[in-house]
């Protein structure tokens, strides 16, 4: 087997465990705070806090807007951020990739 087929069969097993991941994790990930807000509830500035600026993005506050299911809003926000930044990410290393001169 070549290299070629084998970095593909290795990144293709990533993605699909990168989804897992995101998917199935999000999906149970826990409803408490972030250690962010559980510090600021604990020593008293979290009442000075402001809203936090979405600009109407699907995907703000670690869910899909317009899913009800809490669980299910947050994988499928996780899977959109593993799909997201594949694209964002693969396409800088596609435009930003070195390129050997022709000869």
């Amino acid at each position: 087997m070549n290299n070629v087929v084998k970095n593909r069969r290795f990144l293709a097993i990533g993605l699909l465990v990168a989804l897992l991941v995101a998917g199935v994790g999000s999906y149970y990930a826990s409803s408490h705070p972030d250690g962010l807000e559980y510090v600021a509830g604990k020593t008293g500035f979290i009442d000075t806090a402001k809203e936090p600026v979405d600009t109407g993005s699907p995907f703000a506050d670690y869910g899909t807007k317009g899913v009800d299911d809490e669980r299910l809003s947050g994988g499928i926000a996780g899977v959109a951020g593993v799909g997201l930044t594949l694209l964002i990410g693969g396409g800088l290393f596609w435009v930003l990739r070195r390129r050997t001169p022709h000869a």
